[in-house]
């Protein structure tokens, strides 16, 4: 029996990368699992005919694509042209290897125009671009954080997509970073870090309302930071179906 589906609730497949199915198959188990998005990883090696048909077999639809940078900005043509083929008009750059990364203000500074200059090149394309962040850049240099200074460099032009529980277990208050940037973050990602003693095997991790997050005061904050979708997403799940699942049951409660 499907899971009835959850309107903005997506599935960020990297969750499920341990299954190493197809693209239509990984449509079709979020689908199942009870939600009406995904958010993918590149084009998961399908073309944009046969992603477009998966979606559309399954009353799937994809509301945003992690993109690395380096293809972005080599031919941000082709990034923008096969999302927006398969309905979709936002990309995200989802991590940064150490070399990319800012070390002190004027580094991340820097960067932060980088990618504003990036998110006007998508813009022009008719492509919405979003940053993603991990513990990283929630380290304090010159006072204020890795990405308060990317932020404010790049500009309003990128948005972005905070990551509740790297910002937890950076120990940065998700719901205070989420605060600190009202109508500039459409997508969201759920992810919930395990009780003490729990989350073994699992790199500390656990499916959305099995660990210690708020959610029901981060999912008002969320939306009063300009979400419009909220995507799961679990690290290193023993059982990614399950952890899915779970999640998708959990927040059906609340949304």
């Amino acid at each position: 029996m499907t899971t009835p589906r959850i309107p903005q609730l997506a599935l960020q497949l990297y969750t499920l990368r341990g299954l190493r199915l197809p693209f239509p198959d990984l449509v079709s188990r979020a689908a199942e699992a009870g939600y009406s998005g995904v958010e993918t990883v590149g084009s998961h090696g399908a073309d944009a005919d046969a992603a477009r048909e998966a979606l559309a077999a399954h009353g799937v639809r994809v509301c945003s694509s992690h993109v690395g940078l380096a293809d972005l900005e080599t031919d941000p043509d082709a990034v923008c042209g096969f999302n927006l083929a398969v309905g979709n008009d936002v990309v995200v750059v989802p991590w940064l290897p150490p070399e990319r990364r800012g070390h002190d203000p004027a580094s991340w500074q820097a960067l932060g125009r980088r990618l504003g200059d990036l998110a006007r090149r998508c813009r022009d394309r008719g492509v919405r671009l979003l940053y993603h962040h991990h513990d990283f850049e929630l380290t304090e240099v010159g006072g204020r954080t890795g990405l308060a200074w990317l932020a404010e460099a790049a500009g309003e032009g990128l948005g972005l997509e905070p990551d509740l529980g790297w910002a937890q277990r950076a120990g940065t208050d998700p719901a205070a970073l989420l605060a600190g940037y009202p109508g500039r973050c459409p997508r969201v990602h759920l992810k919930d870090l395990a009780r003490p003693g729990e989350g073994g095997g699992e790199d500390g991790w656990a499916a959305v309302g099995d660990g210690v997050m708020p959610w029901a005061a981060l999912l008002t904050a969320c939306r009063q930071a300009g979400a419009e979708w909220f995507v799961v997403e679990h690290d290193a799940p023993r059982d990614p179906l399950a952890a899915a699942q779970r999640s998708a049951r959990y927040l059906e409660t609340l949304l």
